[in-house]
């Protein structure tokens, strides 16, 4: 008996240290199409007033890739976007508000929205924050114009979700923005 109950305390011994030692399993975090980690992206707004339909174009070629040309059009299919109001699309602190003579992007903002992410707001008419401010989701920080040191572009918001350092592909209001897309969206900020 005495050498059964040894043989039984070996084999529980044993099955107690794989157990242990074994990893559980854990679940991946989700990512999006460029291998950012989903979970930690902001939920970002459209950077428009609610209720304001604007034409987004993302196309293959556009400099840097993944960026977003914002457009609005009145009743009758013609732009008019110069001028109108810019909103943070998530909340941060203000990293950068300036006018670029160099990249070609104008009058630009950039809030950091902390984990790595950052959004940029390019050419607009007039900026509305300094660098160092504090800005919530919804807070003007600009219009929308035509500014480039380099280029003669018309109106339109140009708009970067950047990750890391690297511009990623845009998910605004839970909408994924490939490359080549062109389509509507509805905004909900500030409803």
């Amino acid at each position: 008996m005495n050498r059964h109950f040894r043989r039984l305390l070996a084999a529980a011994s044993a099955v107690a240290a794989v157990a242990i030692v074994t990893p559980t399993a854990v679940a991946a975090p989700e990512t999006a199409s460029s291998d950012v980690t989903i979970t930690s992206r902001p939920t970002f707004k459209m950077p428009f007033e609610c209720g304001q339909k604007w034409r987004g174009s993302n196309w293959n070629g556009h400099s840097p890739a993944h960026a977003i040309d914002w457009n609005h059009y009145d009743a009758n299919g013609n732009p008019d976007d110069d001028g109108r109001r810019v909103f943070a699309s998530a909340g941060g602190k203000v990293l950068a508000s300036y006018y670029s003579t160099t990249s070609g992007y104008g009058n630009t903002i950039v809030i950091g929205h902390g984990d790595g992410w950052r959004t940029r707001y390019a050419h607009l008419k007039s900026r509305g924050v300094a660098k160092g401010d504090t800005v919530k989701v919804g807070q003007r920080i600009g219009r929308v114009g035509a500014s480039s040191a380099i280029y003669n572009i018309s109106p339109h918001l140009h708009y970067e979700q950047i990750h890391n350092g690297s511009v990623v592909v845009s998910v605004v209001q839970g909408v994924t923005w490939e490359d080549g897309l062109t389509r509507y969206q509805t905004s909900k900020n500030r409803c």
